[in-house]
């Protein structure tokens, strides 16, 4: 047998992600576009009702309350969304709800001052203002790194190396939502992931006119036909004797959203009244708010990739921050009970459809605006089971943990310094997170738990996320371990080029504003 030449055994590395059908400027059909974005909308619709469903009744909310915050919520994930596709990084991100800010909003919630009030729907609105208030003042954190290039300046920092367990870790430290919500209702979930594995990557070469259907549409499909399943089962009565946990996550009649959603409804800023101020409430959310930031960066250099276009440069980054930031702030004023970050799961779904264009993403931004307004249809959509939102994850938070990994190929993996970095912030990405979470169950409060509640509230919120951690390790260690003599190790000469938007002439066809807008906002 002939010796294999070097060439048939490794890859060369590559700048942008090869396979895409549709990249990040280019479009397919109106049709298939909003068919498309449609199927982003849905998918997020699970964090924008997750969250709520949750927080709302420690408040002393209602279903009405809820289906109010749920409408909320998609309203202003719709116009975050449009602000950063035309105004932020520009590339095809869905600008959600993050549950980074669950730990300082469950400390207001327990609040003493709050829980002494004794008429519930004074109590949530009251602790609804205060979120608010929180939401407000932190958001000045990502608007002031954003704005003034501060971030941009930190992200030289980063290499190709310390970037691969921080996009990694925004995939791989979601796995607590994924398999063990699977696992709350098996019948449903365990059908619904290998229905979306066989329809997207099995069967993907199914065509109808030239068009994969199957690939192209394996989430819309497979949530309908096992939607469809989940009421049969519901209709006939198979969990009417079963636990209230059990219905709760099979059930598809449990939610109550569609019932006490009205008709019309538009969301307006301070709809909940003047939002309220505190010290100690405003650090605490201080902490998500960089949280959010930290994991917002590594999803958008997985976008990117997903996208097919070069990594976004670094004032690019900055710009991108400075927008979420104002989105962080509208969460405040419009009360959405969450503050914003990149959507992992509908990163995810780029690399799925194999279609990163930003005119999808622009279009799904569309669907949430409309039917936040109109609340039974929107409400009739939230109203899928979580346990199958959690199928999908497996596989979409795998797809964006996969990218992160992908970064290694401009290193060198042949490096025992290179092996050591990597290895120990995804190792301790994880482990300390975990470490975290495991104590707070058993404790009900995190590691961190002095008089001070601010301060709780910060180093908890930082630890309790995996990619925030993973950073602090691996950007540590690469810039102090022989950093000097290992720059090609490290990949910095293939990075480098996009440091600047004027790099890569690439750059320029990804990244530049709309309307001719550079010629006010030139970029650096």
């Amino acid at each position: 047998m002939a010796e294999p030449k070097p060439e048939e055994i490794s890859h060369p590395p590559m700048d942008q992600l090869q396979g895409l059908e549709f990249c990040i400027d280019s479009n397919p059909y109106w049709g298939e576009a909003i068919a498309l974005g449609f199927q982003h909308y849905i998918l997020a619709l699970g964090t924008a009702v997750m969250i709520p469903s949750f927080l709302v009744p420690l408040m002393g909310g209602t279903d009405g309350d809820k289906v109010r915050v749920v409408q909320t919520l998609l309203f202003v994930e719709g116009i975050n969304t449009l602000l950063q596709t035309l105004f932020g990084t520009r590339l095809p991100t869905v600008v959600g709800g993050s549950y980074t800010f669950m730990i300082p909003i469950i400390s207001i919630i327990h609040d003493t001052s709050l829980l002494s009030i004794e008429d519930n729907h004074m109590r949530f609105l009251y602790t609804m203002r205060a979120v608010q208030g929180a939401l407000i003042v932190a958001s000045s954190i990502q608007i002031i790194l954003g704005y003034s290039q501060m971030w941009a300046i930190c992200t030289r920092f980063f290499s190709p190396l310390g970037m691969v367990p921080v996009i990694a870790l925004v995939g791989f430290g979601l796995f607590d939502r994924g398999f063990p919500v699977v696992g709350r209702c098996i019948e449903i979930g365990l059908p619904m992931l290998i229905l979306f594995i066989a329809f997207s990557q099995y069967l993907k070469n199914f065509l109808i006119k030239q068009v994969p259907i199957l690939e192209r549409f394996a989430l819309v499909i497979s949530i309908t036909v096992i939607w469809a399943y989940a009421h049969l089962l519901t209709a006939s009565g198979a969990y009417k004797h079963r636990p209230e946990l059990t219905q709760l996550n099979c059930r598809t009649d449990k939610a109550n959203l569609i019932s006490s959603a009205p008709w019309i409804k538009i969301p307006y800023p301070l709809q909940w009244g003047a939002p309220t101020f505190d010290a100690g409430h405003s650090f605490g959310m201080m902490a998500a708010v960089l949280v959010s930031l930290i994991e917002s960066t590594g999803a958008y250099k997985a976008a990117a990739r997903l996208a097919s276009a070069t990594p976004p440069p670094a004032h690019i980054l900055s710009r991108g921050i400075g927008w979420q930031g104002i989105g962080i702030l509208l969460d405040g004023l419009f009360g959405t009970l969450t503050g914003s970050t990149v959507s992992v799961e509908n990163v995810g779904l780029l690399g799925s459809t194999r279609v990163g264009s930003r005119r999808v993403i622009q279009i799904s931004a569309g669907f949430m605006i409309c039917f936040s307004m109109l609340g039974k249809f929107g409400a009739l959509f939230a109203s899928i089971p979580f346990t199958i939102f959690a199928a999908v994850y497996c596989v979409l938070f795998g797809y964006v943990a996969s990218v992160g990994l992908s970064f290694l190929q401009f290193t060198n993996m042949n490096s025992t310094r290179n092996l050591f970095i990597v290895g120990v912030a995804l190792f301790l990405g994880l482990s300390v997170p975990e470490y975290f979470r495991e104590y707070t169950a058993k404790a009900l409060h995190g590691p961190a738990s002095t008089r001070a509640e601010w301060f709780n509230d910060f180093l908890n919120t930082i630890f309790f996320s995996s990619p925030t951690v993973a950073l602090i390790v691996a950007v540590l260690l690469d810039n102090t371990l022989d950093y000097k003599d290992s720059a090609r190790d490290r990949g910095m000469p293939w990075w480098v080029n996009f440091r600047s938007f004027k790099g890569d002439a690439r750059s320029e066809e990804f990244y530049t504003l709309p309307f001719n807008l550079n010629r006010f906002f030139p970029p650096s």
